[in-house]
């Protein structure tokens, strides 16, 4: 079966398509608050999921990793505007020390190809 992988680096790949899934990085976004940095990380998941020719409608699951739980709501409010309403993934949301200060998210993201 083929493997093939998007943005590949010398750590890791921004994606890895296999077998009609796509598996996306952690992706985490720039911004002064976790609202801003989660709009910014699911553009850029919208953006890996088109150019894997795929789209939030076909998303899997979700695990998302919050710096500090408190930010919760404000995340609920980005996502729930996000997520196509018809085609709502399987969830998960755990706070985490992340990998550096600044970052307030991440999110991985599995997903179908269309």
């Amino acid at each position: 079966m083929t493997i093939t992988r998007i943005a590949p680096g010398p750590r890791m790949s921004q994606a890895v398509v296999h077998n009609g899934t796509i598996h996306l990085a952690g992706q985490v976004g720039a911004g002064a608050d976790v609202s801003e940095q989660s709009r910014n990380a699911l553009a850029e998941v919208e953006r890996l999921l088109a150019q894997a020719g795929s789209d939030k409608s076909r998303i899997l699951s979700a695990t998302i990793w919050l710096a500090d739980m408190d930010d919760f709501d404000a995340l609920n409010a980005v996502w729930d505007a996000w997520i196509d309403p018809q085609n709502p993934p399987a969830r998960a949301c755990g706070e985490a020390r992340l990998a550096t200060p600044e970052y307030r998210i991440e999110f991985m993201i599995v997903a179908a190809i269309a």
